[in-house]
């Protein structure tokens, strides 16, 4: 119910998903779910029911993230770290192969040098790495975190939404190789023509002019 009320929502901008205090933004599966045998697909639907297509998704990563939560983290559009986080996905060192639809992304999001270092090592990976290699937007020391976020909320605030539920679209086909130019060509020449572009630049020419 809930998803199906974000999802028919227009008014709604963005979502963010974070967790609580300052260690860690989520574990995925717990050991004890791996010892009996839990395991399952559960991490990848979340993942899946996750992307809204029509508002942005921002993963407030307030502490460190592990195994199924990264996938979960990827899934969304931004990825906001607290300095001192940490990532590692364990799935190998338990002999786990990982959901098709969770490699895809890491793949698709992060490049296969990065996916290969995950997956095959099960090495832990500090901040600093995770955002070069992309899997964080930025990284924000802890007494700013919730400020930040708050500046990515107003700017989001302020785009034309038809426009970002198209490039978001897109951008994300590209990245998953389904590159389509005359899709994309069709989205800017409607976008140049649209009243929502109209009503957006004469009210910054009308605010250039009153200065």
């Amino acid at each position: 119910m809930v998803r199906a009320t974000l999802a028919a929502d227009p008014t709604i901008r963005a979502l963010v998903i974070t967790g609580t205090g300052e260690r860690t933004f989520s574990s995925g599966h717990t050991l004890d779910a791996a010892i009996l045998s839990e395991l399952d697909d559960r991490p990848n639907a979340c993942s899946m029911r996750s992307k809204p297509r029509s508002f942005v998704t921002i993963a407030a990563l307030n502490g460190s993230v592990y195994g199924g939560a990264t996938d979960l983290a990827l899934a969304c559009d931004l990825r906001i770290g607290m300095a001192g986080c940490r990532m590692f996905m364990p799935a190998a060192r338990f002999g786990l192969h990982y959901y098709a639809g969770g490699m895809r992304r890491y793949v698709s999001r992060l490049g296969l040098s990065a996916a290969k270092k995950l997956f095959l090592t099960a090495m832990t990976v500090e901040c600093d790495e995770m955002l070069r290699i992309g899997f964080l937007t930025e990284v924000v020391a802890a007494d700013l975190f919730a400020t930040r976020i708050g500046e990515y909320l107003v700017a989001v605030g302020q785009t034309e939404a038809s426009a970002v539920r198209s490039m978001k679209r897109q951008l994300n086909h590209i990245a998953e190789g389904r590159f389509d130019e005359l899709t994309m060509r069709a989205a800017n020449r409607a976008s140049m023509s649209s009243p929502q572009l109209r009503e957006r630049l004469t009210r910054q020419l009308a605010a250039r002019k009153s200065r």
